[in-house]
C-alpha cells in the first residue's frame, strides 16, 4: 500500500511539473505571437500590454488546479484545503484577466472616436459610455468571482439557505443603508446613456467653470480652470439645474462692455474691432457686432459680441478685444474716456437791502396751514382739540 501510494503522489509531481512547464511555454509562443503581430497593428501591442501579466497567472493556476484534481488522490482534510486555494486562485486569476479584456475592449473601441478634433462631441459621448459600460462590467465580474469563491468553500450551501431565510429583513437594512449610494449608482448610469453630460463638456456648477474629467458611477469630477477638481455625487447632475456649455456643440458667443462717455466714436471703435479680429486665429469668424445697448446716468454703454470655437478661446479673445479697444481709445478717442461730471455754482453775496426775512418792527406774518391762519383753520383745529368756540369774546354755553 505505501508503494502505491508513493507512486501516485511521483506521478502527482511529475503531473504538477508538466503542467507549469506547458503554461509557461504556451505562455512564452502566445507571447512571441502577439508580440509579432504587434509591429504592424496598435490593437496587438496593447492587447500584450493589458493582458500579459493575468494571462499567465490565469493558465498557470488553471494548470496546477488541473493537475492537483486529477493525481492527488487524498482524502484528508489538507488535500481538500489545497484543492480550495488553487480553485480559488484560479478564480481570481480568470476574473483579473476578464477584467483585463474590458479594459482591451474599451481602448480598441475608444481609438475609433477621437477627442482631438474640433467637432468630437460623438466621440465623448461614446467614450463616456464605453467607460461606465467597462465600469460595470467590471463590478458583475468582481461579484460573480467572490460568489464562486464562496461557493466553493465546503458547507456553503448551508450558509446560504441560513441567508436566504433572514432575506427579508437583511434587505430591508441594506436598502435603508444603502439608499443614497444607489441613488448614485443609478445617477451616474443615467447620465452615461442619456446625453445630458460627458467626459470634456464644459460645465458651470456651483458658479465654477471647469470641465467633466471623469463619471463614475457614484460621482462625477470637474475640473477647474485653476486646475482645482470639484467631486460631486452624481445625483447632482440629475437633481439640480447646471449649464453645459458644449451641449451640442463647442462654439460659444461671448460680451466685452465699456462704459464710456458721450463723445466715443461708435463708427471707429467698430472699424478697429473688425481689424483686431481679423488678425487673431481665435475668432472663428462667425460674430462680431459692437452695439451702443444704454445711454443713460451719464455713461453710454458699448457692448462688443464676438465668437470662438470653445470657451478657453473665447476668454481669450475677450480679454483680447478689450485690452487693444482700451489701448485704441486712449490713443485715438481719448474724449471717450469715462469722467464724473459735477457742475459748481457761485450765490451772489446778499447786503442789507437784499437779506430775506422781515424788517425789525414789522409784524411777521404766518402763512395759511390746514390747522392755522385762518378762521377755517382754526374752526378744523378745534374738532381735533375739543376747544370750547368763542362768540363775541364770550364762551358759548350750552
Amino acid at each position: 500500500m505505501s508503494d502505491l501510494e508513493g507512486f501516485i503522489q511521483q506521478d502527482y509531481l511529475i503531473a504538477l511539473a508538466v503542467a507549469v512547464v506547458a503554461a509557461v511555454a504556451i505562455t512564452a509562443i502566445t507571447a512571441l505571437v502577439f508580440r509579432t503581430v504587434g509591429r504592424k497593428t496598435a490593437w496587438a501591442r496593447t492587447l500584450v500590454r493589458l493582458v500579459r501579466v493575468p494571462f499567465r497567472l490565469t493558465l498557470m493556476m488553471g494548470a496546477i488546479w488541473l493537475a492537483n484534481t486529477l493525481f492527488l488522490q487524498s482524502t484528508s482534510q489538507v488535500g481538500g484545503l489545497v484543492d480550495f486555494i488553487f480553485r480559488a486562485l484560479f478564480i481570481v486569476a480568470s476574473s483579473w484577466l476578464v477584467s483585463a479584456l474590458l479594459y482591451f475592449f474599451e481602448e480598441i473601441s475608444a481609438a475609433r472616436y477621437r477627442v482631438d478634433v474640433r467637432d468630437n462631441r460623438v466621440a465623448r459621448r461614446v467614450r463616456t459610455q464605453l467607460r461606465m459600460l467597462r465600469r460595470i462590467g467590471v463590478v458583475v465580474v468582481v461579484i460573480c468571482a467572490i460568489g464562486a469563491v464562496l461557493l466553493s468553500i465546503p458547507g456553503a450551501a448551508t450558509l446560504g439557505a441560513s441567508l436566504f431565510a433572514s432575506a427579508g429583513l437583511l434587505s430591508l437594512v441594506a436598502g435603508l443603508a444603502a439608499q443614497s449610494t444607489l441613488a448614485n449608482v443609478f445617477a451616474g448610469v443615467q447620465l452615461a446613456f442619456n446625453n445630458a453630460l460627458r467626459v470634456d463638456d464644459v460645465v458651470i456648477v456651483e458658479n465654477e467653470w471647469g470641465k467633466i474629467e471623469e463619471i463614475t458611477l457614484t460621482y462625477v469630477v470637474v475640473h477647474i480652470w485653476d486646475d482645482r477638481r470639484m467631486v460631486l455625487p452624481s445625483t447632482y447632475f440629475t437633481t439640480n439645474p447646471f449649464q453645459n456649455w458644449t451641449r451640442h456643440n463647442s462654439e460659444l458667443l461671448g460680451a466685452v462692455e465699456f462704459d464710456l462717455d458721450w463723445r466715443v466714436d461708435p463708427v471707429g471703435m467698430r472699424e478697429e474691432l473688425s481689424r483686431i479680429v481679423a488678425q487673431t486665429e481665435l475668432w472663428d469668424e462667425r460674430v462680431v457686432v459692437l452695439q451702443v445697448t444704454d445711454a443713460v446716468g451719464g455713461f453710454v454703454r458699448v457692448r462688443v459680441l464676438v465668437s470662438a470655437a470653445d470657451a478657453p478661446t473665447l476668454f481669450d479673445l475677450r480679454c483680447l478685444v478689450r485690452e487693444n479697444l482700451i489701448a485704441w481709445l486712449i490713443t485715438h478717442n481719448p474724449d471717450a474716456l469715462p469722467v464724473g461730471r459735477m457742475e459748481l455754482r457761485r450765490e451772489p453775496r446778499t447786503g442789507p437791502s437784499t437779506a430775506t426775512g422781515p424788517k425789525p418792527g414789522h409784524p411777521v406774518t404766518a402763512p395759511i396751514g390746514l390747522f392755522s391762519g385762518d378762521e377755517n383753520a382754526k374752526a378744523r383745529a378745534a374738532e381735533f382739540t375739543s376747544a370750547v368756540p368763542i362768540q363775541n369774546g364770550q364762551a358759548d354755553e350750552r
